[in-house]
């Protein structure tokens, strides 16, 4: 198994914290797993987050994570965990551009 440098660890301090997000794959397609769901967050940083859903991710899939009054943003999924409730946890790598979540100014996240 060879080690991929780019998951040596965060670079980021996450807050845990619940934000309410839409979650829909990048390129749209024409199936119901493809609908836009609203979910939430478990953990968030500028550019990373730990989001659930009730459908399975690939690693590598571009996702598009849209919190409550802010642009939405594109990101890779680096990991899909599922979950002993049936959901899945989605970590997700904002590789565009950071988020600037409200609640991490309040915390000195950001």
């Amino acid at each position: 198994m060879s080690a991929d440098p780019s998951l040596v660890g965060r670079t980021e301090r996450r807050l845990p914290v619940i934000v309410v997000v839409s979650l829909t794959r990048a390129e749209r397609q024409d199936t119901n797993e493809d609908k836009s769901e609203k979910t939430y967050t478990d953990n968030i940083s500028l550019h990373g987050a730990r989001v659930f859903s009730r459908f399975p991710r690939e690693p590598g899939e571009m996702v598009r994570v849209t919190p409550l009054n802010y642009d939405c943003v594109c990101g890779k999924v680096v990991y899909c965990q599922r979950l002993p409730d049936g959901r899945h946890a989605i970590g997700v790598n904002f590789q565009d551009r950071a988020i600037s979540w409200s609640i991490l100014q309040r915390f000195g996240g950001a």
